[in-house]
């Protein structure tokens, strides 16, 4: 797994005086891509790694690197101040259904569990980072050392959404920005301009296994946006080999992902893997779909 090299402009971002970074790691690739990017440019970061989510492989990569349980904020906060950690990136998926359902968690958490006014995850790790900042420890965006693996806007595949593909994406876009406005999930499986699949708690795989189920094998196609005021902190989308070999499993042939806010893992083996099944990969302006009126909009210019 290598990170693509650095451009310049997201070389600036980081400080000159780069110590005292930490990363809280959940399970992926993200969090080792993280590391990497991050010792690219000279800093080797403390790991609170979460034992119920991160790689055990972690411990190969990472120099320092504590484990704590799902439920033990006041854990991890102690060992980041141990650690010196002014700045701390959030990297890797912690499953939705664990966060309010499987931690027993310490006094802190617990606390700050009931003051929430909705127990989605935005509002929970929100809420978090509240409380780190509170304690003199800023939350990074968490692709701060990943401009990279952000695309632009542009088709990324050999082949374009043909005709009937682009219909889809365009109702898609409009459907899973507001479904995403809401924090129900970011991906919709369409088939025909009809929503056959929302994904919830139970993922990117899951959703399309239950498309491929509704639609009987028919063609699919896969639609994933970030959320309207996307907090770049933590949940960024992700695409990666994983969603090809989803798709070509539920026989789905086209993605549209938002450009500058969905991480593509592996993305030159991702994309070549998309080439071989023959998938179209296209990414999005995220301002370009707003609503649903405009994704019908957008499907009928495309027609013309």
């Amino acid at each position: 797994m290598t990170l693509p090299a650095t451009d310049k402009n997201s070389a600036d971002a980081i400080p000159a005086n780069s110590a005292n970074w930490g990363l809280i790691a959940g399970n992926g690739d993200f969090p080792f891509l993280v590391l990497e990017g991050a010792r690219s440019r000279g800093i080797e970061m403390a790991v609170i790694a979460i034992k119920e989510e991160a790689s055990p492989a972690l411990e190969r990569v990472a120099k320092r690197l504590h484990w704590v349980s799902l439920g033990e904020l006041s854990r991890a906060i102690e060992l980041l101040h141990e650690e010196g950690v002014k700045r701390a990136v959030m990297a890797g998926q912690v499953k939705h259904n664990k966060i309010f359902s499987a931690i027993r968690p310490d006094w802190r958490l617990a606390k700050l569990l009931f003051s929430l006014p909705s127990k989605n995850t935005d509002s929970l790790i929100g809420a978090v980072a509240r409380v780190l900042e509170d304690e003199g420890i800023k939350l990074v965006n968490s692709t701060e050392f990943l401009g990279p693996l952000l695309p632009a806007a542009g088709v990324l595949t050999r082949r374009a959404p043909d005709e009937s593909e682009a219909a889809d994406i365009a109702y898609g876009r409009g459907v899973a920005t507001q479904i995403a406005g809401l924090d129900l999930g970011q991906m919709v499986v369409v088939r025909d301009r009809a929503c056959v699949a929302i994904e919830a708690m139970e993922g990117t795989d899951e959703t399309l296994e239950r498309a491929a189920r509704i639609a009987g094998g028919q063609r699919l196609v896969v639609v994933k946006v970030s959320k309207p005021g996307q907090d770049m902190r933590f949940d960024v989308p992700v695409v990666g080999l994983k969603t090809i070999a989803a798709m070509q499993r539920s026989n789905a042939t086209a993605l549209a992902i938002d450009a500058g806010r969905t991480l593509l893992f592996d993305r030159e083996a991702m994309i070549r893997a998309a080439n071989e099944a023959g998938i179209a990969i296209e990414a999005f302006a995220p301002e370009r779909i707003a609503s649903g009126d405009e994704a019908q909009k957008s499907a009928a210019k495309r027609k013309s």
